[in-house]
């Protein structure tokens, strides 16, 4: 007789569980997110996904009384097996390939994009480093990353009657977020303090962990502070220039402070932009506090740092004048053995030119070991303005080079597109990221027909019509107008474009109705209809961007267009995996070359979608004629009117003449073979490149070793 063995008991499955819910794996399990969505749909989606939330909003005998279900107790159990299984694992990707790295990467950034119930991230940037991070962690690479924790994040848009963006900003409870507070060995909290001008500022720190990844969140908000400090981190990139460079000390040089009290030697600091660059200083006190002569001390600190730089533009960098550094590092320089005029200089191109502001990039460049933009172009870009702190270098062999953005795949799976891999290619499918063979053979009609892939596209699409209408419903009922009419809008049949991204002007979101008469016409073809859903945000500063944002809503009023155009408001990583996962076509057209790299239409294609893009950033790699659309060539002239004339016209042309016929060009049963083969093609050439494994990948064979 075989022996029985003991099933876990109810309260142990729920221990267990609130462990899972303790660390952000969830975020990229579709199966551990069904779990909690079956616990309760209301909360799930009034939490904002937020399991911790859930739990805490649910009484325990509830909980364990629907742990009576053998059924829905298995499948809980199976998740946290999953879980426990991902975390112990030791046969990782590194533990083969990146053996050479035992001690932690210290990865800093002043935003991480990880998951719609954690507003620490404002955009692009942020959601990049929350992507890097979910791949270390997949990859089994020793990953820490430093950021603050914004209580009140960024803000939440809600848009006026007429269209102007309002912001509203919620305070977060970390009591009811997947975090820890940081502890001593006594298990106290730990606190760790920086001077900003003449005050001591302490912070203490939270931990979440992402996976097997670690991430530590500085926050300033204790009673031991003066007022003004208190509130120092409440906001993503929130206040004045004071407020901005006091973010940037606490970031950069309270992070290594952090990583000292906890007793962590990074083998490598990687700065995600200029924000943290200020660590390079606080390094370089350690040594100089050493007696170390300065210029091995600089040599020390450039051989420990490496530098990723995103901003295509020099307005765009991080700049301080002199009397601001002169306050805010007048304790610094004298713990280096400098004047602040001395300081200045590490922030200088031309380093005797008193009138020059410090630039962070600047720093970052000159103290770090190597430096990389996001894209090919954006490396050429980079080179081309930064080429003046190499004078004695040509521009293309100025050392930075570049590193290709992607995404964390997983991360941005819709639960249709997961459960229909899954069936098709076996349960490990997520394994094979870094292996095109795998998916050039994934999209043999042979394993996926041209049937089923059609299915999955209208199943997409369905489901993101109707998480828009609900949207629309919710936005509008506080106006007071009958809101009944958003239940019919958009269409399941139709071409259905997504466009959703910060509204930054050089992003030109209305491009496609530059010429309106002509953009109807567009999409008042009865035999082929075609619909966009636009949502973003513009920077609480930036009315230019607010005009965007209100002239696309006006559109959305037109009578010839009503019901074709929507705006979802309140942009964040929940909307986004929704548009990117029902989108048809992903529109992406930027004033080239102010992409930088532009990722957010990498996240469609292993839902089925394709990308009409202007031949900047990642896209300019990876289109091939095949699996996608390019609106222009790989050019541009150089004047701006110019060029937005000229890209808009392009842009018409392709939907007019390429994607709307294709789209439409069905057999006699309705299905379009030609768009299903362009399908294949961007899952094929896409998926296995343009991903954060592949970029981690390379991070650890140009710059971490």
């Amino acid at each position: 007789m075989t022996k029985k063995t003991t099933s876990p008991s109810a309260k142990e499955i729920l221990g267990d569980l609130r462990a899972v819910t303790q660390n952000l794996w969830w975020a990229w399990n579709c199966e551990a997110q069904q779990i909690f969505n079956e616990l309760s749909p209301q909360l799930w989606q009034q939490t904002s996904h937020n399991p911790v939330a859930l739990l805490a909003s649910m009484s325990e005998q509830e909980v364990l009384a629907r742990l009576g279900d053998p059924e829905f107790a298995e499948r809980v159990c199976t998740v946290i097996a999953q879980f426990f299984s991902y975390i112990n694992e030791k046969n990782t990707w590194a533990a083969t390939q990146a053996k050479n790295i035992q001690s932690p990467i210290a990865y800093f950034s002043a935003e991480f994009g990880f998951h719609e119930s954690l507003r620490t991230y404002s955009g692009g940037l942020g959601i990049l480093a929350g992507d890097h991070t979910k791949s270390a962690s997949d990859l089994g690479i020793p990953f820490i990353g430093i950021t603050l924790f914004y209580r009140q994040g960024y803000f939440e848009q809600r848009l006026a009657v007429d269209g102007w963006q309002q912001e509203q900003y919620i305070t977060a409870d970390p009591s009811k977020l997947p975090l820890t507070i940081v502890t001593d060995s006594s298990g106290a909290p730990l606190r760790c303090s920086v001077e900003i001008g003449f005050s001591t500022v302490h912070f203490h720190a939270w931990k979440l962990q992402v996976g097997r990844a670690t991430v530590y969140l500085l926050d300033t908000n204790l009673i031991e502070n003066e007022e003004r400090y208190r509130d120092l981190t409440a906001h993503v990139y929130g206040g004045d220039i004071s407020t901005r460079i006091s973010q940037e000390i606490i970031l950069g040089i309270g992070g290594v402070r952090l990583l000292r009290a906890l007793n962590v030697a990074p083998s490598t600091f990687h700065m995600n932009e200029g924000h943290s660059a200020f660590l390079t200083l606080e390094l370089l006190r350690e040594h100089v506090e050493k007696n170390r002569p300065l210029k091995e001390a600089e040599a020390d600190v450039k051989q420990q740092c490496v530098f990723t730089t995103h901003t295509p533009v020099p307005a765009g960098h991080d700049r301080f004048s002199f009397d601001l550094m002169s306050y805010a590092f007048s304790s610094m320089a004298k713990k280096l053995n400098m004047s602040v005029d001395e300081l200045m200089k590490y922030g200088r191109v031309a380093v005797n030119d008193p009138n020059e502001t410090f630039c962070m990039t600047v720093l970052a460049l000159k103290m770090s070991r190597a430096a990389n933009g996001v894209s090919q172009l954006h490396g050429q870009v980079s080179r081309e303005m930064w080429k003046n702190l190499y004078p004695q270098t040509p521009a293309e062999q100025v050392p930075i080079g570049f590193i290709t953005n992607g995404v964390h795949i997983g991360g941005w799976m819709f639960k249709h597109t997961s459960q229909f891999w899954r069936r098709k290619l076996g349960n490990d499918w997520q394994q094979h990221f870094l292996d095109a063979d795998f998916w050039h053979h994934a999209i043999d009609p042979s394993v996926v027909s041209d049937e089923e892939l059609w299915a999955l596209r209208y199943t997409l699409r369905r489901s993101l019509i109707e998480f828009t209408r609900q949207q629309l419903r919710l936005q509008h009922s506080r106006f007071g107008n009958g809101v009944a009419v958003y239940d019919t809008v958009l269409n399941p049949d139709a071409l259905t474009i997504g466009f959703s991204r910060r509204f930054a002007t050089y992003k030109r979101a209305p491009l496609l109705f530059k010429n309106l008469d002509r953009a109807i016409e567009l999409f008042n073809d009865p035999q082929k209809p075609v619909q966009l859903l636009f949502a973003g945000k513009a920077h609480p500063r930036d009315d230019e961007g607010k005009k965007f944002i209100k002239y696309v809503v006006e559109l959305t009023k037109h009578p010839l267009l009503f019901g074709k155009i929507v705006f979802v408001e309140n942009y964040d990583i929940n909307v986004a995996r929704n548009l990117v996962s029902g989108a048809d076509v992903w529109l992406n057209n930027p004033r080239r070359p102010l992409e930088a790299s532009g990722t957010s239409g990498q996240k469609i294609a292993i839902h089925g979608g394709l990308n009409c893009s202007i031949m900047d950033g990642w896209w300019r790699e990876a289109y091939d004629g095949t699996n996608g659309w390019s609106i222009g060539k790989d050019e541009s002239p150089a004047l701006a009117d110019v060029q937005d004339q000229q890209d808009a016209e392009n842009l018409y042309q392709v939907m007019k003449e390429q994607i709307i016929p294709e789209f439409f060009d069905r057999d006699e049963n309705g299905i379009p073979h030609r768009w299903l083969q362009r399908i294949r093609r961007a899952i094929a050439t896409l998926v296995p490149k343009y991903n954060t494994h592949r970029m981690v990948e390379e991070y650890i064979k140009k710059y971490y070793r």
